[in-house]
């Protein structure tokens, strides 16, 4: 190596200076303890961990449950407990049996307001039918009147268009919406701790008895009248009679004295059974008025 070479080297290794280490790791050494000999003995006398080692488990902490103390309680208290469960399931059956009590109430009250309502129908055409059937009486009596003379003196105009009057019924048909409902519902004791029902029975009693009335009547019609008006009655004058606005004329066809006087027979058991109808009629009036005023008083409903 040349003189040069080895000058420059020198002149580098006397131009570096030495690197000093910061002061806070001499410190750390300073403070870090030293290993006491039987900590160096216990690690060099435990074994290295291995692959197939486990791991170190950590120590479970177990929960022990206080010990509580069940003393017994005063009789006192379970009387008081007993007392409190009781008063509630009275409460509660109490606020059911109220609420009950007012869902009847309103379903009652809706029902005999129906009832009324059909009531004051029936009424209305219990007076119409009354009205016509009444008017009718009238008519067979009339008609009885002119069938009294002799063929040749009597009104054949008149007696057509009173027989085609005597032909005529009016029908009644009771309104069974709300007596229907009502039967349905008296198990509720708005129903059962009242007289409806008695009312109902009498009621339903005098219709039956009007129909039997209105059926012996139809049949009276068909029997006796309707022969009468095929026969001796020209098709126009049997039109005009069931007219409103003309009267037949006198002509009939092959009337005879017996013809009249079979007529008068049959139209006075006409007149019996439509008076039976009247009668039957006023009944069921009487009824209805009746269980309408004790419907509206019982039951605080409003005329």
């Amino acid at each position: 190596m040349s003189k040069g070479n080895q000058n420059s080297k020198k002149s580098e290794a006397g131009s570096q200076k030495p690197v000093r280490k910061p002061k806070a790791d001499v410190k750390e050494k300073a403070e870090r303890p030293k290993p006491k000999a039987e900590e160096i003995e216990n690690l060099a006398e435990e074994p290295l961990p291995t692959a197939n080692s486990k791991l170190p488990t950590e120590k479970m902490e177990v929960h022990h449950h206080p010990q509580l103390d069940h003393n017994p309680k005063p009789w006192k208290e379970y009387l008081l407990e007993g007392f409190m469960i009781f008063i509630a399931v009275m409460m509660g059956f109490i606020a059911e049996n109220i609420r009950e009590n007012i869902t009847n109430d309103e379903h009652a009250r809706q029902l005999t307001l129906q009832l009324v309502h059909d009531l004051k129908a029936d009424t209305a055409q219990l007076n119409y039918t009354w009205h016509n059937e009444t008017q009718i009486i009238k008519y067979n009596d009339t008609l009885l009147s002119l069938l009294q003379q002799p063929l040749g003196k009597a009104d054949t105009r008149r007696i057509q268009k009173l027989a085609a009057n005597s032909h005529s019924m009016w029908p009644f048909h009771p309104s069974p919406g709300g007596m229907g409902a009502i039967k349905n519902e008296l198990h509720l004791k708005q129903f059962s701790n009242s007289d409806i029902i008695s009312y109902f029975s009498r009621y339903e009693r005098h219709i039956e008895l009007l129909h039997t009335a209105q059926e012996i009547n139809l049949q009276y019609q068909r029997t006796y009248l309707d022969p009468f008006l095929t026969q001796h009655f020209t098709p126009a004058n049997l039109i005009a009679a069931f007219s409103d606005s003309s009267m037949p004329n006198a002509q009939m066809r092959e009337l005879t004295q017996r013809d009249i006087d079979q007529l008068a027979s049959d139209v006075v058991l006409i007149r019996i059974i439509t008076k039976e109808m009247v009668v039957d009629n006023r009944l069921l009036m009487n009824d209805a008025v009746s269980m309408l005023h004790y419907v509206t008083k019982q039951y605080q409903l409003q005329d």
